[in-house]
């Protein structure tokens, strides 16, 4: 992994740290034949930054550049490549509960690259501000909806 120069930004350090290891999480499942190579980084823009995460894995198809944010579905069945479908379309609900937006890069030629904007001053009460101890500060963060068990088994 290669990471640039990241800036500081107001947000929830948990949710923060849920989004890149979804985003680094893709790109080491989604590699390659060559071994799998991430690049971070940050552009700074007038009100935001705008932070990316490319890689060189197998990319995703511009079609596909709104369904990939879309909860539980999937490009790839589970044979292929193991997952739930929650993964990005977690990253989109904590880059908008921070004010920002995310998308996929569709002008690269290889590999992926999804984009984010997150703004440089705070714009929503984190619940850090609250006062809350660390459960109640767990228990406010919206759970990711459960996993539906394997059809005819148990999950």
């Amino acid at each position: 992994m290669t990471p640039g120069e990241l800036p500081t930004v107001p947000g929830d350090p948990v949710l923060l740290a849920q989004l890149f290891q979804n985003l680094i999480g893709n790109a080491l499942k989604f590699h390659g034949e060559q071994p799998p190579r991430v690049r971070i980084g940050a552009v700074e823009r007038d009100e935001e930054w705008e932070l990316f995460c490319a890689d060189n894995g197998i990319g995703i198809e511009p079609e596909y550049a709104e369904k990939i944010f879309v909860i539980f579905q999937r490009l790839h069945g589970r044979d292929v490549y193991e997952g739930t479908g929650i993964g990005l379309a977690l990253c989109r609900k904590i880059v908008e509960f921070h004010g920002g937006r995310i998308w996929l890069d569709g002008t690269v030629d290889s590999g992926t690259t999804f984009r984010w904007t997150l703004p440089k001053r705070r714009i929503v009460p984190l619940p850090s501000d609250l006062g809350l101890s660390e459960e109640q500060r767990a228990a406010s963060v919206p759970a990711a909806p459960p996993v539906p068990s394997k059809p005819g088994g148990t999950s």
